[in-house]
Order: structure tokens, then C-alpha cells, then sequence
């Protein structure tokens, strides 16, 4: 009892204050995925090259890497309102100075400064969510968030291809500003720091300068080779080199300055903590596997089917269907059930929905491909609740800032490595298969004799030369090989993200179990 007056609650309802923070979030994280489908609308508006503006996505994830694990540092040092809604203000302003862009290389600029902006908008609100709400509600709480987080990505692509469809893609951007100035207003009224973090920020630490310069090198240069990489073929490329070492210089470096500075960027000490340990390492496969998978469907139905960009995306909707249903009922179990066995489930369903994913082929109709992404989309909800609720167990409050910019570290650059996973093994497996394939088709092979035999006659019937019906029988048969061999491409990726879900299994019970009383001592 004597530990009561000790115990913060904020003054407005905390629930108010979940859905205040979780719209500036929403908002940031569909940013991440909306503006891929309106890329070739934007470089065709600017007269950009289609290479020259993928750097419009490559410089909002380099500046969103940089600001994510120093988050918590400027949420210390400012103040953690203060922090949060200069991200929201930096956002929205940003986001009408993209729409405004009057070129590519402005409006790369002011995808920067939105980047930085968004970057520190997700660990805020997780941060905000833990202090507000004791650790009994926890879960609903993130349950909360988490709709905002995994929802997001899955309405992006419907929603910016609707836009660039029907509209200009300068209202992609356009679209954040009330929904940031929304957000301000509320967050001026409802949000406010404890007390132990208005402790934390009257003292008067020194600037790790060193830690930060490594850090947003290393992280801004990491981003940059992962978003780059197939396109540059990789280590063909002296400019994937270049940045691979400084990327491995500076992160090595910047890994052992942190662990031994006073005063450090990153908490890295926080990893002694096995259950945080374990949870950064969970929530990097779950990036991977959400961000990778969000962008297979989609594309297979883009470039192989024929399907416009909206349709396409519509086929996530689905998944975020489910992903709505079962949040709820998670943020309800994570209390009463063993967060373990939910991640274990959690895992174990998304590999089951990859596992189905594999029988996919170019004549499923959209059905087909939408049960397939909710089936995928049914072990979300059990992962990122859980993992999320895990991640805070036996750490002091004062610390909830840096739990959840190192999580959301892992969950983003997990994303970043999932991305450039599907596309390079994408380009890999489908020469591959095109390779095998191609070695069948000769003329000692009498199924392809038979099949060209066959077009080139129906060609014919319908008033093709003689003369050109085989050469244009030949080539029709081999646009059908190479749709079949980008197939099984689709086929292997998905093998791929199904044996990581399986791999991660075990990790689930090398955590510790959480003990409701070293919870509640933790307040």
C-alpha cells in the first residue's frame, strides 16, 4: 500500500489518449506503403526515370531508420509531448510540401524531412501507451496500435491506387495534413509525460555525439543497400559496396561505442534482458515477414495477371478483415493466456497461411488470392500484441522510451530486409526456372512440338501467314514459359517466409513467463 501514491495515471481517459496517438501512427505507417503504387504516375508527372524516382521510397526509409533508435533519446531529452508532436507538425508540414514538389529532387527533400518526421511518431505512441495504461489492460492497448500497424500496409496500396487512379498523387500526400493537424489538437489536450520522465529529462547528460553520427551512417547506409540492392545487381555494383562498408564499419563501431558509453543513443544493455532480447529478435522476423509478404501478392497480380493496382490491393483487405476481428480478442487473452503460446500460434498460423500460398498459380481468381492473404493474416493479431506486452516485462518505466524505439528499430528494418529478400529472390529463382524450363523446349521435345504445332495452326485459322504463324507460335509459347517460371518464383518466396515463421517457433519459450507481480512492482 505504501508504493500507491507512487503509482501515475494520467488525468484523461486512457482510451481517448490510445485512439489520439494511434491516428498520427496510422497515418505514418500507410505513408511507408502508399506511395509505391503511385511511383510510376509520380516519375511520368516529373519526368523522372522510373530508377531515378524509386529514391522517392529509398529516402523516406533512410531518414525513418536514422530517427527510429534515437527516438527515445529526443523523447528523454525534449520531453516526450514535445517530441511527439513536432514529429506530427514535421509530418504534416512535409507532407504538404511533397504534394507541392516541384521536382523530383524537392520532392526527395521533403520525403527526408518526412521520414524524420514519421520515423518518430510509432515508438512515441508505444511508449505513451505503456506508461498509460497499467500492465493488466497492456494488451488491448497495443492491440489498439497494433490494428494501426498492421492494417496500414495491407489499405496502402488500395487506397493510393485508388487515388492515382481517380485523382493526381500529389493527394497521397495531401490527405495527411487535416488528419496531422487532427492529431495535434488532440494530442495538446489529452497527452502528457509522468513525472518520472519530467525527472529524466531535468538531468542534464552530455550529448553522445560519437553514438549518433555512427549510428545514423550506419542505419541510413544500411537502408540505402537494402532498398538498392537488386537494382544495382547487388555486389556487381562498386556503389553497393561502397555503402556495405561503411554500413558495417560504422554499425560495428557504433555497437561497441554504445555498449561502453555512460550515456548512450541506444540502450544496448536494455538486451540483457532476455524477454527484450528475444522480442526485438521476433519483431525483426515479423517485419520481414508482413512487409515481404504485403508486397508478393499484390505484385504477382500486378505484373503476371493483368490485375490493376487497386484491385490488387483490394486482395489484402481481406487480411486486414481478419487482422480487425482478432485484435480485439487478443488485447482480451494476452492477460489471461500465456503470451508464449500465443506467439507460438501466431507463428505457426502465418506459416500455415505461406504453406497454403505455395499452391497459388496463374489461373486462381481473386477469391483465391484474397482467402489466401487472410489465412496468412490470422496469426498477426497473436504476434504483435503478445510480443509487443513481452517486450516491456522487467524493465523500469523509465525505460518504456527506449523499449519501444529499439523494437520498432527491428520491426522496420526487418520490413527493409523482407522487401529486398522477395525481390532479389524473385530475379534469382525466376531465371532459374526459366533456365530448367527453357531446356524442355526444343524440337526433340514432343509435348512442345505438339504445342506449337497446335498454335501455330489455330494462328493460322485466324489469318496469320503460314510463314509467321510457328515464329509467333514459338514466341507466344515463350511468354507463357516465362509467366510460369516468375510463378514457381512466387512459389519459392513463399516457401522462403514459411520456414522463417517455422524457425522463429522456439524462441516463444525461451522467454521467461511473465509474473503478474514482478509486473505490478514494476509500476
Amino acid at each position: 500500500m505504501s508504493d500507491a501514491p507512487a503509482v501515475w495515471r494520467p488525468k484523461f481517459n486512457p482510451w481517448a489518449i490510445a485512439l489520439t496517438v494511434t491516428l498520427a501512427t496510422f497515418m505514418e505507417v500507410l505513408d511507408t506503403s502508399i506511395a509505391n503504387v503511385a511511383l510510376p504516375h509520380i516519375a511520368g508527372s516529373l519526368s523522372a526515370g522510373q530508377d531515378e524516382s524509386t529514391w522517392v521510397l529509398t529516402s523516406y526509409l533512410v531518414s525513418n531508420a536514422i530517427i527510429l533508435p534515437i527516438s527515445a533519446w529526443l523523447a528523454t531529452r525534449l520531453g516526450r509531448k514535445r517530441f511527439y508532436m513536432s514529429c506530427v507538425a514535421l509530418f504534416g508540414i512535409s507532407s504538404l510540401l511533397c504534394g507541392l514538389a516541384p521536382n523530383l529532387s524537392w520532392l526527395i527533400f521533403f520525403r527526408v524531412l518526412q521520414g524524420l518526421g514519421g520515423g518518430g511518431l510509432a515508438p512515441s505512441e508505444q511508449a505513451i501507451l505503456a506508461d498509460t495504461f497499467e500492465p493488466a489492460k497492456r494488451g488491448m492497448a497495443f492491440a489498439v496500435y497494433g490494428l494501426a500497424v498492421v492494417l496500414a500496409p495491407a489499405i496502402g496500396p488500395t487506397l493510393g491506387g485508388y487515388i492515382t487512379d481517380n485523382f493526381d498523387w500529389r493527394w497521397i500526400f495531401f490527405i495527411n495534413v487535416p488528419v496531422a493537424i487532427f492529431s495535434l489538437t488532440l494530442s495538446s489536450r489529452l497527452v502528457e509525460d509522468p513525472p518520472f520522465l519530467e525527472e529524466e529529462r531535468k538531468k542534464k547528460y552530455p550529448v553522445d555525439y560519437i553514438g549518433l553520427g555512427l549510428v545514423a551512417t550506419g542505419l541510413g547506409c544500411l537502408q540505402v543497400v537494402l532498398d538498392k540492392g537488386e537494382r544495382e545487381d547487388w555486389f556487381h555494383s562498386q556503389f553497393i559496396k561502397n555503402f556495405s562498408a561503411v554500413a558495417a564499419v560504422t554499425l560495428v563501431a557504433a555497437l561497441v561505442w554504445e555498449y561502453f558509453e555512460e550515456h548512450p543513443i541506444i540502450d544496448l544493455k536494455l538486451l540483457r534482458n532476455r524477454n527484450f532480447a528475444i522480442a526485438c529478435v521476433m519483431m525483426f522476423a515479423l517485419g520481414m515477414s508482413l512487409f515481404g509478404t504485403t508486397v508478393l501478392i499484390p505484385q504477382l497480380l500486378q505484373l503476371l495477371m493483368g490485375y490493376s493496382a487497386q484491385l490488387a490491393g483490394m486482395t489484402l483487405s481481406f487480411g486486414g478483415l481478419v487482422v480487425l476481428l482478432c485484435m480485439p480478442l487478443v488485447g482480451r487473452l494476452v492477460s489471461k493466456v500465456d503470451p508464449r503460446y500465443m506467439i507460438a500460434f501466431g507463428f505457426l498460423a502465418s506459416a500455415v497461411g505461406l504453406y497454403l500460398t505455395t499452391g497459388l498459380d496463374l489461373l486462381m481468381d481473386f477469391k483465391t488470392a484474397s482467402m489466401l492473404r487472410a489465412f496468412y493474416s490470422l496469426g498477426l493479431p497473436f504476434l504483435f500484441v503478445p510480443i509487443s506486452t513481452m517486450s516491456y516485462v522487467g524493465i523500469p518505466p523509465e525505460k518504456n522510451n527506449n523499449v519501444s524505439g529499439m523494437t520498432n528499430l527491428a520491426r522496420n528494418i526487418g520490413g527493409s530486409v523482407g522487401i529486398s529478400l522477395v525481390t532479389t529472390l524473385l530475379a534469382q529463382r525466376a531465371q532459374q526456372h526459366q533456365d530448367t524450363l527453357r531446356s524442355k523446349m526444343t524440337l526433340f521435345d514432343p509435348g512442345f512440338l505438339a504445342s506449337a504445332n497446335t498454335m501455330a495452326r489455330t494462328l493460322t485459322a485466324r489469318g496469320v501467314a503460314v510463314a509467321d504463324s510457328t515464329q509467333q507460335a514459338y514466341a507466344r509459347l515463350y511468354l507463357v514459359l516465362q509467366g510460369q517460371a516468375n510463378a514457381l518464383a512466387y512459389v519459392d518466396v513463399a516457401w522462403v517466409f514459411g520456414i522463417i515463421c517455422v524457425v522463429v517457433v522456439p524462441l516463444a519459450f525461451l522467454m521467461k513467463k511473465p509474473d503478474s507481480k514482478s509486473e505490478i512492482h514494476m509500476h
